[in-house]
């Protein structure tokens, strides 16, 4: 049984009063995962995100280097995703996964937190699982992401997903992958009551216009995951 506080006002505040101002193309990860995805819709992504001063590239792990050389020393990170879209991926799989990503040039990791084991109980298991991948991306210096997929989770399991990322203490929590369900401003703000402030948030997930998307960034949002980037920032 899940036994986790909802609501800890004082992370909001907190959090949102040490967040700076900055223009809304800077809070967007632009992003293409699809499975048919080809290296020219990779390099033309890369292109978008240089031409519009977005935050980063979000893309699948084979074409890791070539978001890399295609930003090469620009100032969009390179994402990409660990464990992804299921998560339940061995521990040694996604260290692994990690590991090979950041040699290819990732600057930030994206892991899907192990759904099946939170589920099941297996809390431990789905710590140890994100610690692991979390001590090998600080000995690299790259930032984790952990992906809780709130599709999936009631109310209160939010809530005891981000009390062990919490413990981890991992750079950032994400609320989806997008293919089950997304972003709700609710879940943004339930998970930014309950973790510290420290810990940032990325939304993602059905994040298509700009008033959807200033909703997520005021609600606690730090960095917003979507396809529809550039519509977002010329709405």
């Amino acid at each position: 049984m899940i036994h986790a506080h909802v609501g800890v006002g004082k992370n909001t505040k907190v959090a949102m009063e040490n967040k700076e101002e900055k223009p809304i193309s800077q809070y967007i990860e632009h992003t293409l995962l699809k499975a048919d995805a080809t290296k020219a819709d990779i390099e033309k992504l890369c292109e978008e995100a240089i031409e519009n001063d977005f935050a980063g590239v979000c893309v699948p792990p084979y074409y890791v280097k070539a978001a890399s050389a295609a930003l090469l020393e620009k100032k969009p990170k390179v994402i990409t995703v660990v464990g992804f879209p299921l998560g339940y991926n061995l521990i040694a799989a996604k260290v692994e996964e990690s590991r090979k990503a950041i040699e290819e040039g990732a600057d930030e990791i994206d892991m899907v937190m192990n759904v099946a084991a939170f589920k099941s109980g297996d809390f431990s298991h789905v710590k140890d699982g994100i610690e692991s991948v979390a001590t090998f991306c600080r000995l690299k210096a790259k930032p984790l992401k952990v992906i809780i997929e709130t599709g999936y989770l009631s109310k209160e399991e939010i809530v005891k997903a981000c009390e062990i990322c919490a413990e981890v203490e991992v750079d950032y929590v994400k609320t989806s992958t997008g293919y089950n369900g997304g972003a709700t401003v609710e879940d943004i703000q339930l998970m930014r009551e309950n973790l510290p402030a420290k810990i940032k948030l990325k939304a993602s997930g059905g994040i298509r216009d700009r008033k959807f998307a200033e909703a997520l960034i005021k609600a606690g949002a730090d960095r917003l995951g979507t396809s529809a980037g550039i519509q977002i920032i010329k709405s």
